[in-house]
């Protein structure tokens, strides 16, 4: 998935242009970033039906997903390989269930039975456990492969007493 350094080198599309994988679109991580955009703008939706205090964080998060999700869904990424990725991409991850459980603890103690705001709390919770589940499997795919590829290659270069 972050892997590739050109565009061009793909075949997909035209050098300088854009043009959307559809093996993404149809891939797990494209499936997570589905659900995160679509609750991220049930909560926003349900904040501005009730607490207009909270309608920031998901607006954000909504943003920074949308922005990931074009990332990725056009192997833009691949045109800045000075980045890490899938270290971007757990960060926001992380940074989002942070956020978010804030966010729904607070709309869910400030809701006083009002439904907007308890719905966006409930829908919050839900968005927690899909950001959870994305960094989890980041996680398991990406960073673990880095940390065992580092400790093989310390492994190897070691030369102890003979």
């Amino acid at each position: 998935m972050y892997e590739g350094r050109g565009v061009e080198a793909d075949g997909q599309g035209p050098p300088g242009g854009f043009s959307l994988a559809q093996d993404f679109l149809k891939s797990r991580k494209g499936t997570i970033l589905a659900a995160e955009l679509v609750l991220c703008l049930i909560i926003f939706i349900c904040f501005v039906a009730s607490i207009s205090s909270y309608l920031v964080a998901p607006l954000l998060e909504f943003i920074f997903t949308l922005v990931f999700y074009f990332l990725f869904a056009t192997k833009y990424h691949e045109r800045f390989p000075s980045f890490n990725w899938p270290c971007v991409d757990f960060l926001r991850c992380v940074s989002a269930v942070i956020v978010m459980v804030v966010v729904s603890i607070a709309a869910a103690a400030r809701s006083g039975g009002e439904g907007g705001a308890v719905a966006a709390a409930l829908f919050g919770f839900a968005l927690v456990a899909v950001f959870s589940y994305d960094a989890y499997m980041i996680y398991r795919a990406e960073l673990s492969q880095q940390e065992s590829a580092e400790a093989t290659t310390r492994r190897g270069s070691f030369d102890g007493p003979e």
